[in-house]
């Protein structure tokens, strides 16, 4: 069984069929997502078919809970703001209804999704050290967790001591506990532009991340072309 677990897609169309594409390369046959499917880029709507076509198992990220949701945006960044208001205006009731219902925390087989973190997921928290990571290992039933929200991939292992930082491959072992940030698909933060996503082995316990090219000047003409804010373009060429 292999698993691609998902994060952060944020409407990017040119770069969930580059991710899925390579998927299906490394003989996946089933997929999750840590949430934002929407916001930031220019195509929720097909990136949210595609989805559920897929049956993908999902949890809910701010920027769904907000995109479905008629709540005030004055916490937001304005960048971030703005797409939302549009955003909103794409989605069919259906689909909103859809973000709306996700879970802040699922289990999936043997490990659990969650967007930002275990202890308070509706407050969207940020892991990005060890002390925050312990927070959440406390609420960790299961020995992997996968999450998303800062669209940096960090791995945090807690056994006698926590051990994080940038990976590419972690073989699981016995007695120990996983905290992983799959990185982002739409929009990565860590200054490499390609798409970012985990492929899980079960059968062989070993968890991979994958970088994908993807065609960004498409995505980025598709975000200008909508009226949506330039710098949502120019920071994907660049990855931050």
């Amino acid at each position: 069984m292999k698993y691609a677990i998902l994060g952060d897609v944020h409407s990017n169309w040119e770069a969930l069929q580059a991710v899925l594409a390579d998927a299906e390369k490394q003989g996946v046959n089933k997929y999750a997502c840590v949430g934002d499917l929407v916001g930031y880029n220019a195509n929720p709507v097909e990136c949210l078919d595609k989805i559920r076509a897929l049956n993908c198992t999902c949890v809910r990220g701010n920027h769904d809970h907000y995109c479905s949701n008629p709540e005030d945006l004055n916490g937001f960044h304005p960048l971030a703001a703005d797409v939302v208001s549009w955003t909103r205006r794409q989605l069919s009731d259906d689909q909103q209804n859809f973000l709306r219902n996700l879970r802040l925390v699922q289990p999936v087989e043997s490990f659990t999704i969650v967007h930002a973190t275990l202890d308070t997921p509706e407050n969207w928290g940020y892991v990005f050290d060890k002390l925050e990571a312990d927070a959440n290992f406390a609420y960790q039933n299961t020995s992997i967790c996968f999450f998303g929200h800062t669209h940096v991939p960090l791995a945090f292992e807690k056994s006698d001591a926590i051990r994080f930082g940038l990976y590419t491959r972690i073989k699981v072992g016995l007695g120990r506990k996983y905290f992983i940030n799959v990185g982002s698909v739409g929009q990565p933060r860590d200054g490499d532009p390609r798409s970012a996503y985990v492929v899980y082995d079960m059968l062989n316990n070993v968890i991979e991340l994958r970088r994908v090219a993807y065609d960004i000047e498409g995505a980025q003409k598709k975000i200008l072309d909508a009226g949506l804010p330039p710098r949502v373009a120019a920071r994907l060429a660049v990855g931050r």
